[in-house]
């Protein structure tokens, strides 16, 4: 008997992101670990360095920021409150990675609004599969937003590493320099906090199953 080679593909997809689920944790419990791991001087992922340690104590205080500072406008929360499918959005991350500092907040933002869309968070570096599923022009950039339909985890869409907006912002440098330059990584956190969690926002707005 023939087996459709995209039939098994999709299978091994959805066994991947059951597996990815199955050792995932809350918005919270990753808080948690971001902060423990930020005392300690250590990151998430297999490789230790000083520059990863440095990034996620930064990381996590931007998170707790951006936890207390974001806020969602009344029309944004409006359209959130009317998903009715439950849906759940796994995220691949890791607590060095600058750019997951403002979206995992936002993120949870809006799954508080609505319990219908759960948040669920695993490292990139320990589902290295699951990664490679849902790479961004080749690249294993994250965070990585995976939209899922709860009850059969069929993939609903995914979104990340970046807004549309901020994505124009990076390839714009690397088209003047050629590279993304050392210190153009505060500029963009500069320009995340005067964005205010806004493009982030409009474009998840976007990914709702709102028929």
């Amino acid at each position: 008997m023939k087996i459709d080679v995209l039939d098994k593909m999709e299978k091994t997809v959805e066994g991947l992101i059951q597996e990815g689920l199955n050792k995932a944790i809350s918005y919270s419990e990753y808080r948690d670990l971001v902060t423990k791991l930020a005392i300690e001087g250590k990151s998430t992922g297999p490789l230790q360095t000083d520059a990863l340690t440095n990034y996620t104590q930064l990381n996590d205080k931007r998170m707790k920021r951006w936890d207390k500072t974001f806020k969602i406008d009344v029309d944004s929360a409006a359209l959130i409150q009317k998903v009715t499918k439950k849906i759940t959005w796994l995220i691949l991350t890791e607590s060095w990675c600058g750019d997951a500092s403002p979206a995992l907040p936002v993120m949870h933002k809006i799954t508080e609004i609505n319990p219908n869309i759960a948040l669920r968070i695993v490292m990139r570096d320990e589902n290295p599969e699951l990664m490679n599923r849902f790479l961004t022009n080749g690249g294993m950039s994250i965070p990585k937003l995976i939209q899922l339909n709860s009850e059969t985890n069929k993939v609903l869409g995914n979104w990340g590493p970046r807004s549309k907006t901020a994505t124009a912002i990076v390839e714009a440098h690397k088209l003047e320099h050629g590279k993304i330059l050392p210190e153009f990584k505060q500029e963009l956190q500069l320009w995340y906090n005067k964005d205010k969690g806004q493009s982030i926002l409009n474009d998840l707005l976007l990914i709702l199953p709102l028929k």
